[in-house]
């Protein structure tokens, strides 16, 4: 199954220069989570008790292509929460993207909400890629849920222009 995105903005960011630069960002990591050897090395380590680590070593390097680093210290360091960081981050124009990769804890422990916090905090970035499965089995035993669907629908809120965050996009990519 290819990888999906759903991407959400705030309606003063869409046309904006800033927005571009996300967008073909977005574009260009989509484009490599669905060539077909990807797609393969994904699905490999989609499995249960599979750390999200895992995942992201199918395309740490082409993340870091893109300018990505990989758990930028200090975006935090003013707040009093020891160890908070994300994934990845990448610097463009005068804010950034902040690239978030979950798995087996996607909505169980709310780490969609927790990465989208994350994001709305940071004074260097107003842009979020989140990655989550669109088929997730916990156990042998448990049936497939479907990440991406929940994520998308409890995300859909915040970009309603009465609810309207720090957060100004976020892109949504269903592996």
């Amino acid at each position: 199954m290819p990888t999906s995105i759903h991407k959400f903005s705030q309606n003063q960011v869409i046309g904006t220069s800033e927005y571009e630069l996300v967008n073909e960002t977005g574009d260009a990591l989509l484009t490599h989570l669905n060539r077909p050897d990807v797609r393969q090395a994904i699905n490999a380590v989609n499995q249960p008790k599979v750390h999200s680590k895992e995942v992201q070593s199918v395309f740490l390097d082409f993340a870091l292509e893109l300018g990505f680093q990989s758990e930028k210290k200090g975006l935090f360091s003013h707040y009093s929460t020891k160890g908070l960081r994300p994934d990845y981050f990448k610097r463009i124009t005068n804010t950034g993207i902040l690239l978030e990769i979950e798995r087996g804890k996607t909505t169980q422990n709310n780490m969609d909400l927790l990465d989208f916090w994350k994001c709305h905090i940071c004074e260097h970035a107003n842009h979020l890629f989140l990655l989550v499965p669109q088929s997730l089995t916990q156990n042998q035993d448990s049936k497939p849920t479907n990440e991406f669907k929940k994520v998308v629908n409890r995300m859909e809120p915040f970009f309603e222009e009465r609810n309207y965050t720090r957060v100004r996009s976020l892109f949504v990519f269903g592996y």
